[in-house]
């Protein structure tokens, strides 16, 4: 009897947590398109003046030498454009996936500035769409599932043994 309580309110608990999952993607992605808006300005910042010397990103980023103040500059752009192709590239996945192949890519969520604000803002949602039920019913199993497992490894070792 406590056993199928236990891998009940396991099952439950994982499921609880696994229906969060549709809001905070949505959150997520919300945060990464500030994100990538706001690196979309320094990089035209920096792209829109060396056009106008007849310059691309990357000669302009060349000349960027023999200061010290300069040089760490030009390594912070160079991070900020590697930034705003992975966070944009991220950011246009995510709003071509539908909720289940979000899941399916929950390795993009990867920018740990973004999934801190994120987490930060997150309130958890009850999932009254199918999409929520989906994700706490497929929760429900992982978590019963576990459970059940972890309980027999652990009883293993007091079974009676029949001869």
């Amino acid at each position: 009897m406590i056993v199928r309580a236990i891998t009940l309110a396991g099952g439950l608990a994982v499921g609880a947590g696994t229906s969060q999952f549709p809001e905070f993607s949505q959150q997520y992605a919300q945060r990464l398109g500030g994100a990538v808006d706001a690196l979309s300005e320094v990089v035209t910042d920096f792209d829109t003046p060396a056009a106008a010397e007849g310059l691309s990103r990357s000669e302009a980023l060349g000349q960027m030498t023999g200061a010290d103040f300069i040089e760490p500059r030009r390594t912070d752009m160079e991070r900020t454009f590697d930034r705003h192709a992975i966070l944009t590239d991220d950011l246009r996945l995510l709003a071509e996936a539908g909720p289940f192949m979000q899941a399916y890519h929950v390795a993009r969520f990867t920018d740990g500035d973004v999934a801190s604000a994120a987490w930060d803002a997150f309130q958890p949602a009850v999932p009254l769409n199918l999409t929520g039920a989906f994700f706490a019913g497929f929760g429900f199993l992982v978590g019963f599932i576990t459970m059940s497992i972890l309980l027999a490894v652990i009883r293993l070792p007091f079974r009676r043994r029949t001869a």
